[in-house]
């Protein structure tokens, strides 16, 4: 049939283009390397700031890009050509067909699938490559502005939680598995004081916001409170830890743990007594928490229940009752009496002590597995983490929906905010900690290689606001917790 054979004549001739289409394809890679050898002496021969490393990776990136999209090109046209070649065939038979209107027919489904394949190849490639691109400055981002300051060794197993005190003199307060909490000169990375009261995991710390107390919650089922009175040590210069590489993930044995065993706390003075012991739970106190004026406290249980007592009596005052399972975590508002409790439920609630005759309650279902910890800001926004790997930003003032989500590759733990710059740090299982502004948009992430970083699970992250030499904090279960130096104007402007 002479539709047949002049469809026949079309595809002769479009195999004949495709391997013309080969043979320049051949061509333009021959030269590719004459070509990037100029642009690299091009290159070399301007001013730039960049490292010649960073520079040379730039350009091979972008010699990527370039190469892909002539490619792209040269299939284009060649598409283009044989859509011409189809319309003179179909012309002579008396049939015409708009080439820039494919509007039926099996040409139009032909020239469709060509095109969505041409869109789905372009997209692919500028994605691959501008992530690379951008990983290449994340990765110098972090080596600019997150730095290693000190490192916090003595525990005997891990660390849960990590605060700084709000009053002066500024110490750093770790809570661990091994049935104590320490407190650390920040500078010197010596161990100040011990407390040993409890008879189970110190699973929280917090510090009164006026005076040298110290809240602690464990696996006894108790709360204790405790005074503290310590003398900082005359501070050391620090090491220079900012020349390891970022990009080093040398994993650690058990074995290499040994080093970490060295008992920094042996001449620590030592607290054995409480001044309060908070108690009522029917299990595991996972967490604790100054209200604001620090006359009350609230603590978390596996019960079920968070407990509201008044300080100065040990009484209970309020038992907060609605979760469906354990509570992992609870934290109060900075400046009003608002309490949030996370559970293994999959949902975080609100409890309003604003005014006294009403304690009123909402449950917020945002995520599909434990909600390990949710905190507030010092403006009206709650953020929430959870094992589902989603970080997400609530606003108080209409909490239907969260108005930013953060997807991770690893469950979150106990999520801190900076009061300040509003940046989020997020501990993962997975040994990394990220930072992230309220918008979701990562800032960066903090160094971890064979010589400096996390070599466990990361438990828990503070921001210490008035520190200049660190302003992150984090501990992990490698026993150890971390100071790191955070230029925040630096990634901000990155951002």
């Amino acid at each position: 049939m002479p539709v047949e054979s002049g469809t026949s004549s079309a595809a002769r001739q479009a195999k004949q283009k495709r391997k013309s289409h080969s043979l320049s394809i051949r061509r333009t890679n021959s030269t590719e390397q004459d070509r990037t050898a100029m642009q690299r002496d091009m290159l070399e021969g301007q001013d730039s700031k960049l490292p010649s490393a960073i520079r040379h990776n730039l350009l091979e990136l972008f010699g990527q890009i370039e190469r892909e999209f002539e490619n792209l090109y040269i299939e284009n046209v060649e598409l283009r050509r044989e859509i011409d070649t189809l319309n003179e065939r179909l012309a002579a038979e008396g049939q015409t067909v708009d080439g820039g209107d494919l509007s039926r027919g099996p040409l139009k489904a032909k020239a469709s699938h060509s095109t969505s394949q041409l869109s789905q190849k372009l997209k692919t490639t500028y994605k691959a490559s501008t992530s690379k691109i951008v990983s290449s400055f994340k990765t110098t981002t972090s080596r600019a502005v997150c730095q290693l300051v000190k490192e916090y060794v003595g525990h005997r197993d891990g660390i849960w939680d990590v605060r700084v005190t709000r009053t002066q003199p500024i110490v750093l307060g770790t809570a661990s598995a091994d049935h104590t909490a320490m407190l650390w000169s920040i500078e010197t990375g010596k161990c100040l004081l011990k407390y040993v009261g409890h008879a189970g995991s110190v699973n929280s710390i917090k510090f009164h916001p006026t005076e040298q107390v110290a809240l602690t919650a464990s696996g006894d089922q108790t709360a204790h409170i405790w005074r503290f009175m310590v003398q900082l040590p005359a501070p050391q210069p620090t090491a220079d830890t900012s020349q390891v590489s970022v990009d080093d993930e040398i994993d650690f044995s058990d074995k290499d743990e040994a080093d970490c065993d060295g008992d920094g706390s042996s001449e620590c003075p030592t607290i054995r007594v409480p001044s309060t012991t908070l108690k009522s739970h029917q299990g595991v106190v996972i967490a604790a928490d100054w209200l604001v004026g620090g006359k009350q406290v609230v603590t978390a249980s596996w019960d079920r229940a968070a407990n509201l007592y008044d300080v100065e009596t040990s009484e209970l005052v309020h038992s907060l009752t609605g979760h469906d399972q354990e509570l992992t975590h609870c934290c109060t508002h900075p400046t009003q009496r608002l309490v949030v409790t996370s559970s293994r439920d999959t949902t975080f609630r609100l409890w309003d002590f604003r005014d006294p005759s009403i304690h009123s309650v909402n449950v917020f279902q945002g995520h599909t597995d434990t909600v390990t910890s949710a905190v507030f800001t010092v403006g009206d926004n709650v953020v929430s983490g959870s094992d589902d790997r989603t970080v997400k930003v609530w606003d108080l003032k209409n909490m239907r929906s969260p108005i930013a989500t953060i997807r991770t590759d690893s469950a979150v733990n106990r999520i801190s905010v900076s009061v300040s710059q509003r940046i989020i740090a997020l501990p993962h299982d997975n040994r990394q900690v990220r930072l992230f502004d309220m918008a979701g948009v990562r800032l960066a992430r903090l160094p971890r290689s064979n010589r400096q970083g996390h070599r466990r699970m990361v438990c828990c992250s503070a921001w210490s606001e008035d520190n200049p030499i660190c302003n992150l904090f984090t501990c992990g279960f490698d026993r150890q917790a971390i100071g790191w130096n955070i230029n925040i104007p630096a990634l901000l402007q990155d951002k």
